[in-house]
């Protein structure tokens, strides 16, 4: 991989291959990068996030695939971003601490969607504490509160945030709220973030609005986006 080129265009939000039993299949990641090199001139991945399951797998299943496709993805891919987030604070502390001692491009954490956080101080108080412990590694928020129940507005969350958090890069923005994204954009810091947008359907206008590319469950997979249509033109013209 090639370290600290700017984190841009489309980013593979990976599927978690498995075997029929229900184990993870680790000998098909080669193949899996190769795919996506060949096939989708993707350069970029984002592991164990929502498309990959991440937060149903074990900690020590999260741990192998990150390996591999570390492994895997060596000479080959830009960027491979590793999802941290989970609902234990030592737990996501724990892949923090593993991904950057394999040396993963960047990490990225999701809100606790349990015992929830209620405010911008709360919720940034835990990025914090996980973003602490890989004090290297560019973090990335990952924004998605159709399945976290967090709705803090990420423009709140902005202001300030590498005060406390000084590798702080940007945001995969998965939400459909797009005012928000334009709001976060427009402020006088939008030269120093990354904002990946998450939500495939409405790629478009996130583009539109100036969203730096896109984290998508849509590249990763050889049946869609098909052949010919618009939304394959625009995947491939990031």
């Amino acid at each position: 991989m090639t370290p600290r080129k700017k984190l841009e265009g489309l980013v593979a939000a990976t599927v978690t291959p498995m075997t029929p039993d229900g184990r993870i299949n680790l000998s098909v990641i080669h193949q899996y990068v190769d795919y996506l090199v060949s096939e989708q001139n993707v350069k970029n991945i984002f592991v164990n996030g929502t498309t990959g399951e991440g937060l149903s797998l074990s900690i020590q299943e999260r741990k192998q695939l990150a390996e591999e496709w570390m492994c895997q993805g060596k000479d080959k891919l830009d960027h491979v971003i590793i999802h941290v987030g989970a609902l234990s604070l030592l737990e996501s502390q724990e892949l923090a601490r593993h991904a950057a001692a394999i040396g993963a491009s960047g990490i990225a954490v999701i809100a606790p969607s349990f015992f929830k956080p209620t405010n911008k101080d709360e919720l940034l108080g835990f990025l914090q504490k996980v973003a602490s412990e890989a004090p290297t590694v560019p973090f990335y928020y990952y924004h998605i509160p159709a399945m976290t129940g967090v709705k803090i507005r990420v423009e709140e969350l902005l202001d300030g945030i590498r005060e406390q958090i000084p590798t702080f890069q940007g945001v995969k923005f998965s939400d459909t709220d797009l005012l928000d994204l334009a709001q976060c954009i427009n402020k006088k810091e939008r030269e120093q973030f990354v904002f990946l947008y998450g939500v495939d359907e409405q790629l478009l206008s996130a583009l539109a609005i100036g969203a730096n590319g896109a984290v998508g469950r849509s590249v990763s997979l050889e049946l869609f986006p098909l052949p010919h249509t618009p939304f394959c033109y625009i995947f491939h013209c990031l």
